[in-house]
């Protein structure tokens, strides 16, 4: 087979310097034959192709070869055999051939297939404002040193191509509720219409064609911001290919490499800066001249206005045990120890835990993606102390409770009592009723006198409650003085040498009562 480089040779000896075909074919030691086909033919490569590939020993083998290499197609990815494993295979049911030849027809067979399941697609084009697409990813991120698997929510503008990204420890409904009302309020407003796939957080059942029956708390989201939700159909991904290409353009320039930080606050602010970093640095891919920043700040005048926070929860029924606690996601969260014996509704949030009685809270906690994991509030089992007093020293909810200042020096003031618990236990049980504001003033007061002891203390908080009246002088108009009198201090001085001298005594009383009146009407 000729090579290019001999070719070439041929063609510039022959076209530009002028040589015969018999000096050509000395000077390269090439045949005649083979000068006058590249020169006749004008081609500067020769390929051979073989145009059939003959199969002595797979003859009879390629119908049931053909089978195995189908049914193998159609396995998931991880359960597919090699294609060594296949020869093995077929050498087992009596296959004597090579597996050059189990290749060989393997390879044709790729071919094949490929082309019969290649297909064409038509580009989109939205007008602003008219499309989002929403879809997750999964990435793995070093949380506080721990190696982390996050879903990550997807946001894209169909027609800016502008994206949010936010970082989740989950990707149940309540996520999905705290990512559209965070990307909304990133983008200050919405598109007319949101294109998904057939999350099971959002549809409950697909019909034939479009027709989907939508989760109900997912409608009441997107009527709270004016949104169409548009299903895609199933396996169809490049109904929403935007958003599908967009999950590997950031785990390509996002998380890679793997990203660190303390917490999944940090990580969520650093995405949303590296946002709006990606739009005002890469050109739109189809207004080249422009920022997909530039893009994005003219589709704003397009959008839905931004329709505040939509109350986004996943509401769930429970039971309270006798320990005052509810299960919720492999966790317990305490409540209210009124709240015993009924049935309670969880309303579990992106960020928080509410939990509701007859539409009354009697609990509420920051949400914890632990496993078997307790979450207290003291405040909850005060009532309870009332008669359990001695649950106060050993309990589970008041370990390690950190109380305010004044509080706190009464608390270890009062274990060297006999009493000391119940004692505290009647300062808390205050809290209750006056407030901790009151009950704290209340301890610092008494500490200010050096005093702890909860009679005092709860005498101050009844003080404060009910203050004494100011005493208000009732003056009749007779007694009230005309004139005001003048000082005369020597009358002072008469009285005081009446009474030294012993002058007037007796007969003279009269003289001296009447010097006293005087000098106390002064």
């Amino acid at each position: 087979m000729l090579v290019v480089e001999t070719i070439a040779k041929i063609r510039r000896l022959s076209l530009v310097q002028g040589k015969s075909i018999k000096a050509i074919c000395r000077e390269l030691k090439v045949s005649r034959k083979v000068v006058r086909k590249v020169l006749r033919s004008g081609e500067t490569e020769f390929r051979y192709e073989r145009k059939h590939q003959p199969y002595p020993r797979m003859g009879s083998w390629q119908g049931e070869l053909g089978q195995m290499l189908s049914a193998n197609a159609a396995k998931p990815r991880r359960e597919r055999l090699t294609l060594i494993r296949i020869f093995e295979e077929l050498r087992e049911l009596g296959y004597e051939g090579s597996y050059s030849s189990v290749w060989r027809h393997a390879q044709a067979w790729e071919r094949d297939r490929g082309s019969s399941a290649a297909e064409a697609y038509i580009p989109l084009r939205f007008a602003p404002g008219e499309a989002y697409q929403f879809d997750w990813s999964h990435e793995v991120v070093l949380l506080d040193g721990v190696t982390v698997t996050v879903k990550v929510a997807h946001m894209r503008l169909c027609h800016s191509r502008m994206f949010f990204v936010r970082a989740y420890p989950r990707e149940s409904q309540e996520m999905v509720f705290d990512a559209h009302d965070r990307a909304f309020a990133f983008f200050r407003g919405a598109c007319t219409r949101g294109i998904y796939d057939n999350m099971k957080t959002a549809v409950d059942a697909i019909f034939i064609g479009r027709d989907r029956r939508y989760n109900r708390r997912f409608l009441q989201m997107c009527g709270h911001y004016l949104v169409e939700p548009e299903a895609c159909t199933p396996a169809a991904g490049w109904e929403k290919g935007q958003v599908e290409n967009q999950v590997g353009v950031v785990r390509e320039r996002f998380f890679t490499p793997r990203l660190r930080f303390k917490t999944l606050d940090d990580l969520n602010g650093w995405l949303a800066d590296k946002c709006v970093a990606y739009a005002r640095a890469h050109r739109h891919p189809e207004q080249g001249e422009r920022t997909i920043w530039e893009v994005f700040e003219e589709e704003r005048a397009s959008f839905i206005p931004y329709a505040g926070r939509f109350d986004g929860f996943h509401c769930i029924p429970a039971s309270v045990s006798k320990t005052c606690t509810v299960r919720f996601d492999n966790n317990k969260y305490s409540v209210m120890s009124n709240a015993v014996g009924r049935p309670v509704e969880i309303h579990a949030y992106a960020d928080r835990v509410v939990i509701r009685q007859d539409g009354a809270v009697v609990g509420e906690h920051a949400r914890c993606f632990g496993r078997g994991e307790v979450i207290y509030d003291p405040w909850h089992y005060v009532p309870v102390l009332a008669r359990k007093p001695g649950g106060l020293r050993n309990g589970a909810p008041f370990h390690g409770w950190v109380l305010p200042s004044a509080m706190e020096k009464v608390r270890r003031k009062l274990k060297a009592v006999a009493d000391g618990d119940r004692q505290m236990v009647s300062i808390l049980t205050c809290v209750l009723t006056d407030g901790l504001n009151a009950v704290e003033a209340a301890c610092q007061e008494a500490l200010d006198h050096g005093v702890s002891s909860a009679a005092v203390i709860l005498n101050i908080l009844a003080r404060s409650r009910d203050p004494a009246p100011d005493p208000i002088l009732s003056i009749p108009q007779a007694l009230k003085l005309a004139h005001e009198p003048i000082a005369d201090c020597a009358r002072y001085d008469t009285l005081r040498r009446i009474s030294s001298h012993g002058t007037n005594r007796g007969s003279g009383l009269d003289g001296d009562a009447e010097a006293l009146r005087n000098a106390v009407s002064l």
